[in-house]
Protein backbone atom coordinates (compact mmCIF):
# COMPACT_ATOMS: atom_id res chain seq x y z
CA UNK A 1 0.00 0.00 0.00
CA UNK A 2 1.46 2.97 -1.17
CA UNK A 3 0.21 6.44 0.68
CA UNK A 4 1.04 9.03 2.58
CA UNK A 5 -1.42 8.77 5.06
CA UNK A 6 -1.01 8.04 8.50
CA UNK A 7 -3.07 7.44 11.70
CA UNK A 8 -3.11 10.79 13.92
CA UNK A 9 -2.00 10.43 17.29
CA UNK A 10 -4.66 12.25 18.63
CA UNK A 11 -7.34 9.93 17.17
CA UNK A 12 -5.19 7.19 18.59
CA UNK A 13 -5.44 8.91 21.63
CA UNK A 14 -9.40 9.56 21.46
CA UNK A 15 -9.98 5.64 20.78
CA UNK A 16 -7.63 5.03 24.15
CA UNK A 17 -9.96 7.40 26.37
CA UNK A 18 -13.23 6.12 24.69
CA UNK A 19 -11.90 3.11 26.01
CA UNK A 20 -11.23 3.62 29.37
CA UNK A 21 -14.61 5.89 29.64
CA UNK A 22 -16.55 2.99 28.41
CA UNK A 23 -15.10 0.10 30.59
CA UNK A 24 -14.85 2.37 33.63
CA UNK A 25 -18.23 3.52 33.50
CA UNK A 26 -19.88 0.04 33.12
CA UNK A 27 -17.50 -1.50 35.67
CA UNK A 28 -18.81 1.37 37.95
CA UNK A 29 -22.65 0.68 37.00
CA UNK A 30 -22.11 -3.33 37.57
CA UNK A 31 -20.45 -2.98 40.93
CA UNK A 32 -23.35 -0.44 41.68
CA UNK A 33 -25.80 -3.14 40.73
CA UNK A 34 -24.12 -5.91 42.69
CA UNK A 35 -24.00 -3.69 45.23
CA UNK A 36 -27.46 -3.50 45.80
CA UNK A 37 -27.74 -0.35 43.52
CA UNK A 38 -25.84 1.48 46.49
CA UNK A 39 -22.64 3.88 44.79
CA UNK A 40 -20.12 3.62 46.73
CA UNK A 41 -18.11 6.89 46.48
CA UNK A 42 -15.46 5.45 44.38
CA UNK A 43 -18.01 3.95 41.93
CA UNK A 44 -18.75 7.57 41.57
CA UNK A 45 -15.28 9.14 41.21
CA UNK A 46 -14.88 6.55 38.40
CA UNK A 47 -17.88 7.89 36.73
CA UNK A 48 -16.80 11.33 36.90
CA UNK A 49 -13.07 10.78 35.89
CA UNK A 50 -14.67 8.50 32.78
CA UNK A 51 -17.00 11.74 32.00
CA UNK A 52 -13.98 13.96 31.49
CA UNK A 53 -11.97 11.40 29.58
CA UNK A 54 -15.00 11.28 27.19
CA UNK A 55 -14.99 14.69 27.10
CA UNK A 56 -11.48 15.23 26.40
CA UNK A 57 -11.48 12.13 24.07
CA UNK A 58 -14.52 13.76 22.12
CA UNK A 59 -12.83 16.81 21.47
CA UNK A 60 -9.62 15.31 20.61
CA UNK A 61 -11.14 12.68 17.77
CA UNK A 62 -12.98 15.91 16.38
CA UNK A 63 -10.24 17.73 16.09
CA UNK A 64 -8.17 14.74 14.02
CA UNK A 65 -10.65 14.17 12.00
CA UNK A 66 -10.62 17.42 10.10
CA UNK A 67 -6.65 17.01 9.49
CA UNK A 68 -5.26 16.37 6.32
CA UNK A 69 -3.98 12.85 4.90
CA UNK A 70 -4.82 10.55 7.36
CA UNK A 71 -6.49 6.97 7.78
CA UNK A 72 -9.65 7.89 9.62
CA UNK A 73 -10.41 4.68 11.37
CA UNK A 74 -8.81 6.06 15.11
CA UNK A 75 -10.62 9.29 14.41
CA UNK A 76 -14.04 7.60 13.86
CA UNK A 77 -13.61 5.18 16.29
CA UNK A 78 -13.04 7.27 19.06
CA UNK A 79 -15.41 9.72 18.26
CA UNK A 80 -18.24 6.76 18.63
CA UNK A 81 -16.55 5.86 21.82
CA UNK A 82 -16.27 8.76 23.73
CA UNK A 83 -19.97 9.70 21.88
CA UNK A 84 -21.74 6.58 23.67
CA UNK A 85 -20.07 7.37 27.45
CA UNK A 86 -20.58 10.57 26.98
CA UNK A 87 -24.70 9.78 26.59
CA UNK A 88 -24.70 7.43 29.36
CA UNK A 89 -23.57 9.80 31.42
CA UNK A 90 -26.21 12.27 30.58
CA UNK A 91 -28.60 8.84 30.61
CA UNK A 92 -27.20 7.96 34.01
CA UNK A 93 -27.90 11.24 35.36
CA UNK A 94 -31.23 12.12 34.02
CA UNK A 95 -32.19 8.40 35.63
CA UNK A 96 -30.70 10.21 38.93
CA UNK A 97 -32.71 13.28 38.87
CA UNK A 98 -36.17 11.33 38.29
Amino acid sequence: MFTDNRHPEKGIMSTVLGVLSVTALSLSVYFSYVNGGQAIMRYAAAAFVAAIFSCIGLVLGIRSRFEKDIFKLFPNLGIALNLVAFLFVVFILVLGLG
